[in-house]
């Protein structure tokens, strides 16, 4: 990038709860009846953090780089498109300063896996995990969420 100044981006998925598929949260497999639905793994988690990444870096967004319509795509591990993510990143000297998340889910509860999660997305973006923040919230049993139709995930990244 031209300068150092800090940039910050926002980034947002949804995915739709079914059965028959494991359930992915922040590259991390969580003990769940269901899992989410999409073209990969669908951890929304990681995907809005490429977005929240990719947006900051001025990259366009998940869906540009990795669409749905690539075969080669298919079931692919997350953690593997924010890997990619991060080398997007790199190409234009891009520092990553923080990523701050939200899960909306009604279940299952995230917290026994939330270190788990920094460790492996810290792992994956090469940075330390007190740079990540993920907390959860339900929709107080409203809406998509609230009814365990889906689940949706925000994030926001700081890069220099």
């Amino acid at each position: 990038m031209a300068n150092n100044r800090p940039r910050i981006g926002f980034g947002y998925d949804v995915h739709r709860l079914t059965t028959g598929r494991e359930l992915w949260l922040g590259g991390v497999r969580i003990d769940h009846q269901k899992g989410l639905d999409g073209h990969s793994d669908a951890d929304v988690l990681l995907h809005a953090i490429c977005d929240a990444l990719l947006g900051a870096a001025g990259l366009r967004d998940i869906g540009y780089h990795f669409p749905d319509t690539d075969e080669r795509l298919k079931n692919i591990d997350s953690k593997i498109l924010l890997k990619q993510t991060a080398a997007l990143l790199a190409e234009k000297g891009v520092e990553i300063g923080n990523i701050d998340c939200m899960l909306c889910a009604e279940a299952p509860k995230i917290a026994p896996y939330i270190e788990e999660m920094k460790q492996t997305i810290a792992q994956t973006l090469n940075i330390a995990p007190e740079s990540i923040s993920i907390k959860a919230g339900t929709a107080e049993r409203m809406g998509f969420v609230g009814r365990e139709e889906g689940m949706a995930a925000y994030a926001v990244a700081m890069i220099f």
